[in-house]
């Protein structure tokens, strides 16, 4: 299982809220549950910026600062009851990234989410978070180019719609990749 980025600053009153952001976390944490019962990997990605990051504007991109590394914004939802031994993986870490795909990242042993899940015999995953229209995109997108099925869980994201319909357009897009969309309680556990 797969959590992209349910961070305080993409969650009500945050830097970069993603409107129904609060909204995932209580159909994750079932599903994390679930995942927990099932003794599946938890993997958790999370925007760890540095300040001086030229994603933001004050950089030159486009993005206001946020999920700065180590600052409260970054910190994964308070309410998200993400299992003691998810692996976390720590993404636009350099000045220059954006860090969208948490394939892009690296876990605190400083091996990448490819490298880890091949060595956990992972064959396919189950994806929800933020934001459907770029992180959880992004991260789909890479997923199914090296391999996995992926399976993403519609209740469990939300878009910034940056542009409006950015999120529809985003879901058809990973659909057209070979994304399985489901909602949580269409979810087949095998």
């Amino acid at each position: 299982m797969l959590v992209v980025d349910v961070q305080r600053d993409f969650c009500s009153g945050g830097a970069l809220a993603v409107p129904g952001g609060d909204a995932v976390v209580p159909v994750l944490n079932e599903l994390l549950r679930a995942a927990a019962d099932r003794r599946m990997p938890v993997y958790a990605s999370r925007d760890w910026h540095p300040a001086s990051s030229r994603h933001f504007v004050t950089g030159g991109g486009v993005w206001p600062v946020h999920c700065v590394a180590g600052s409260d914004g970054a910190r994964f939802h308070p309410d998200l009851r993400l299992p003691r031994a998810a692996a976390v993986v720590s993404k636009g870490v350099e000045v220059d990234e954006d860090g969208f795909s948490a394939f892009d990242g690296r876990l605190e042993d400083g091996r990448t989410l490819e490298e880890s899940l091949r060595a956990s015999g992972v064959t396919r995953l189950l994806a929800g978070g933020l934001a459907t229209d770029y992180c959880v995109r992004h991260t789909v997108l890479d997923a199914l180019r090296k391999g996995w099925p992926v399976t993403l869980l519609t209740d469990a994201v939300s878009a910034v719609d940056l542009e409006p319909g950015d999120g529809p357009r985003a879901l058809e897009e990973m659909r057209e990749a070979g994304a399985v969309l489901r909602t949580s309680s269409d979810l087949e556990w095998s």
